[in-house]
């Protein structure tokens, strides 16, 4: 994919800078400009198996981006409080518990 067609995804560059180019790269580059735009699935369907992914692995730093990232891929938090409370039967009651811990925190402080 050229630049041309770039989303303009700049989290990687927001976090890390120049101290990472390789993973900033990686990130905005590929991950964003390309994977999260292939014609596949769709951006709320890639979120919610992203929040899966995530909830799966315990990896609650990456879920508080990604959560707030699905509600504006059109997931409801409904969905995904539903979605973490699946979850937790498959992948684990501490990383349900993680998950839907960082879910109160990001939803509830905007009530």
């Amino acid at each position: 994919m050229s630049n041309e067609q770039s989303t303009g995804w700049t989290g990687g560059q927001d976090a890390f800078g120049d101290f990472a180019p390789g993973l900033v790269h990686y990130t905005d580059k590929v991950l964003f400009d390309e994977v999260w735009e292939r014609e596949g699935l769709s951006k709320r369907d890639r979120s919610l198996v992203t929040v899966a992914a995530l909830t799966a692995m315990g990896k609650t730093d990456q879920l508080r981006f990604h959560l707030d990232f699905a509600r504006k891929n059109g997931v409801t938090e409904d969905e995904l409080k539903e979605a973490i409370l699946h979850l937790t039967f498959y992948t684990g009651w501490p990383n349900g518990m993680g998950a839907m811990t960082v879910a109160k925190e990001i939803f509830g402080s905007e009530a």
